[in-house]
């Protein structure tokens, strides 16, 4: 895996704006199902029930995000990890902020030299 280049601080300004412009958290990974959808798998707003719920017996307003919709192919990844990939993003709504707070907090330990916890 190739090193990428230091992020810059404007650079994790970014991520951070853009985590902060994103639907509020945390997000949650959704079992759906409808005569349309057929099995959508959401990143939603609310937990799974563990119903598989059909429309209109939820809410889409709820949804952030889908990584399957099969009826009609809209959402659909060749790779078939939408399960995975569904869990990715929905995480990613709590980790990213929390990954930006740990760099600064690991800049803030460099520039004044303080040991990392657990050195002496």
């Amino acid at each position: 895996m190739d090193i990428p280049e230091p992020l810059a601080d404007e650079e994790l300004a970014e991520i951070e704006e853009l985590a902060g412009a994103a639907t509020p958290g945390p997000w949650h990974v959704r079992f759906l199902d409808d005569d349309h959808a057929m099995n959508l798998v959401a990143i939603s707003t609310v937990p799974d029930t563990g119903r598989g719920e059909r429309w209109p017996g939820f809410d889409h307003g709820q949804n952030v995000a889908a990584t399957l919709v099969q009826q009609p192919r809209y959402v659909d990844i060749a790779d078939e990890r939408w399960d995975e990939n569904a869990f990715f993003i929905a995480n990613a709504r709590q980790d990213i902020p929390r990954l930006i707070a740990e760099v600064r907090r690991l800049r803030r330990m460099l520039e004044v030299g303080e040991p990392e916890s657990g050195d002496a």
